[in-house]
């Protein structure tokens, strides 16, 4: 996503011609030999790099031990290849890899992937000698499910068992889901014998059984009783085959695509955001699993083996379907009630074909929720609504006062001027709207708002205030543009609640932090806010090659950062984020999540603030803050939710798992009643009146099917606590 609408201009001008010149003089030899494609890439992103990036790294010894250690780390993220005499072989060259930069070598990455052939073969020896005999889960014992945790095995003994505790969870957790299931069907089997009409029977005591969790997969069909040695035969069959696919995978593996995961860990090592993209891996950039706005509707990133859920999109099945949320781990997919296909380990774009499909078809997620537990989440495909991507409002009735709702997915505009949309024009004629309505406050949601157009941002914190500075930009030559919006016209002058969790990053970092800078308003939700206050742009590396190289193009491109945020009272949004004044309960607060859990992200600094001045009406965070406290402490939803946040927090520092069976099953039951409780103290709470604006129901002219359409968005708001908390916090600021 473009961070920005800024022109380069002459500044890129001067870059690019620097990198030609740098990359002529790089590989000009004196034989007149045409370097490989290896050294162009290596040495020509060096050299962008070096002149381009925002906080560039000298190219020393602290710079190759950096490469080293996230290389290893994407190279055998689980430590499951390697052993540790194989690292301590490579870490010879631990403060070599810069110099093979500088020389367009690359000895370290031909080492490892030796080493990694060689050893991928003895592991799949290994894999299918232990998946030939059964597993038995009634002993004691444990596997480390954190990898960071776990060190490289000592030998190949070592390795052996690491490899059969692995393959013994990974059985066991099938076999747990497949009980899970029989029992659902049979407790739905007898639920409906007792409800249907015919002479009553004497009822017969049966053996105690754990209750099968709300989410398992209900049989379609009638199924026969499996014993539990049919399961696990079934369970280590399905396993065999998930990793038989995937070191099929490992052997199509080439060599450009071992220098292009290199060339990225290069570029990682500046800041998480710098990435490098193979010719290939470009056109696929930002690639959405919804394909033409048909499938499930979510974008994908892969971390740490794992295939991991981006983002929901709005308007999309996913995002009606309700349980798919941002961070789940995809396991499995099905199609419909076929049986499922493990993805634990795939790239990204092999696993995109299974989940994308036509509208109307089925398709069933086994995911890995952040607190450990699994659930299996049935979604039918459809076509994505595209209205819902955009801005939205809506009237909340509370107390005899109208309250505006108006939900913002993201910072959109229209990058090449063709006439589309832009957000903040969008948000000016819902704000119009809501004046209409007469409303007494507004609610603004950024809640997983991953941001987008800088412009946008700066124009719609206008729409709240005055004229005056809304952000500060800065470049790697320490140059400071203050960006300002000069239109002195309010369009909303009342009291104003912004929404935010830790996936409000980028662009709603900084409307947030104007709003708070200004006294504007009140910012509620998170501790804090992603913590992304740096902006990319895309340079296409061919363009700084002379024509002597063209034969070995194409050669990629590389995502730079080039400029970073700073809010107007001077400090950066950068790794910290946006402080909430009003902290309420969040279940997406127990997570490392932000910029702060990154890899090498750059650090928050301060420069010189802007000139700018307060909102005169300023709100009363002090009272607002110890009201919102104690209704907080007395909201049952809530109370609640912090007794799911301090479980799942103990869940996710406690990183073994049983291998016994009845414990497995113990835990996945205690994590599944945690949130069945949760669950039902959301249904219990109070409604929120939410009713469309007149003015779209006067332009839907009567058309139901538009209508329900249009008010879709706040069918899951409804019982949103948060957004109930965010209106008594706008009834307390009006009524002070």
């Amino acid at each position: 996503m473009s961070a920005s609408r800024l022109k380069v201009g002459l500044y890129a001008f001067l870059v690019a011609a620097v990198f030609v010149l740098a990359s002529y003089r790089l590989f000009r030899r004196a034989d007149s030999a045409v370097p490989s494609k290896d050294q162009v890439l290596i040495g020509t992103m060096s050299q962008v790099l070096a002149q381009g990036h925002y906080q560039p790294e000298k190219v020393d010894d602290a710079f190759s031990r950096r490469v080293f250690d996230l290389y290893l780390k994407h190279l055998d993220v689980r430590k499951q290849f390697l052993l540790a005499p194989d690292v301590e072989q490579l870490r010879r060259y631990q403060t070599d890899i810069d110099e093979q930069v500088k020389r367009g070598s690359h000895e370290f990455l031909d080492l490892s992937t030796r080493i990694m052939a060689e050893r991928t073969k003895e592991v799949q020896l290994l894999y299918r000698e232990l998946l030939a005999k059964p597993f038995e889960f009634t002993a004691d014992e444990s596997f480390q499910s954190d990898y960071e945790k776990a060190a490289f095995p000592a030998d190949k003994a070592a390795q052996r068992e690491l490899w059969r505790k692995l393959l013994k969870y990974e059985t066991l957790s099938r076999v747990a889901e497949m009980m899970e299931a029989q029992e659902k069907a049979r407790t739905a089997k007898a639920s409906a014998a007792t409800a249907a009409p015919g002479p009553s029977l004497p009822t017969t005591r049966r053996p105690l059984q754990i209750p099968a969790p709300a989410n398992a997969a209900a049989p379609t069909t009638a199924e026969p009783v499996r014993t539990p040695a049919q399961m696990e035969a079934e369970a280590r069959k399905r396993v065999l085959k998930s990793y038989d696919e995937q070191f099929e995978d490992f052997k199509d593996e080439d060599a450009n695509e071992r220098l292009t995961n290199y060339a990225n860990t290069i570029a990682n090592t500046y800041d998480p955001h710098t990435e490098y993209f193979a010719p290939k891996a470009k056109e696929d950039f930002d690639y959405e699993m919804t394909g033409r706005f048909e499938g499930i509707g979510a974008t994908l990133r892969e971390k740490e083996g794992l295939i991991y859920i981006e983002e929901i999109i709005p308007g999309s099945a996913s995002a009606r379907q309700g349980d798919l949320k941002k961070g789940d781990a995809l396991l499995r997919v099905a199609q419909g009630a076929a049986e499922p296909v493990s993805i634990e380990g795939w790239h990204t774009s092999k696993a995109v074909p299974l989940i994308k499909g036509k509208k109307g078809s089925e398709v069933r997620l086994t995911v890995k929720k952040p607190d450990g537990s699994t659930k299996i989440i049935s979604i039918i495909r459809d076509v994505v609504v595209v209205d819902e991507k955009y801005a939205q409002s809506s009237v909340i009735t509370d107390k005899g006062q109208k309250i505006g709702y108006l939900r913002l997915p993201g910072f959109y505009a229209d990058f090449n001027d063709n006439g589309g949309r832009s957000s903040s024009d969008d948000v000016k004629k819902e704000l119009a709207k809501l004046n209409a309505e007469d409303v007494k406050g507004v609610v603004l949601d950024l809640r997983f708002n991953g941001g987008g157009s800088l412009t946008d941002a700066v124009s719609m914190a206008g729409l709240f205030m005055e004229s005056g500075p809304m952000v500060q930009v800065r470049d790697s030559q320490g140059r400071t543009q203050v960006l300002t919006d000069n239109d002195p016209r309010v369009q909303y002058s009342g009291p104003l609640v912004v929404l935010v969790n830790k996936y409000s990053a980028s662009a709603s970092e900084i409307l947030a932090a104007a709003v708070q800078d200004y006294r504007r308003g009140v910012i509620m939700g998170s501790t804090s806010t992603y913590g992304k206050g740096t902006v990319q742009r895309i340079f296409d590396l061919d363009e700084a090659l002379p024509s002597e190289l063209n034969s070995i193009k194409p050669i990629g491109s590389l995502k730079l950062t080039t400029q970073k945020f700073y809010r107007v009272n001077g400090g950066s949004t950068q790794f910290k984020g946006v402080v909430s004044d009003i902290v309420v309960p969040n279940l997406d607060s127990y997570l490392d999540q932000g910029e702060k859990e990154s890899d090498y992200p750059l650090k928050w600094d301060e420069i010189q603030p802007a000139r700018y001045r307060a909102w005169d009406a300023a709100p009363a965070l002090d009272k607002l803050r110890a009201n919102s406290k104690a209704r907080v402490a007395a909201n049952p939803s809530f109370r609640v939710m912090d007794e799911m946040v301090k479980t799942m927090r103990k869940r996710k520092d406690e990183t073994t798992v049983p291998l016994k069976l009845t414990a497995y099953r113990a835990e996945q039951a205690e994590a599944n009643a945690v949130s069945a409780r949760y669950e039902a103290a959301q249904k219990s709470a109070t409604a929120l009146a939410f009713s469309p604006l007149a003015t779209d129901v006067r332009a839907l002219g009567g058309d139901t099917v538009r209508m329900n359409r249009a008010a879709r968005f706040t069918r899951n708001l409804k019982k949103d606590v948060t957004i109930s908390e965010a209106v008594a916090v706008i009834q307390d600021e009006i009524n002070r």
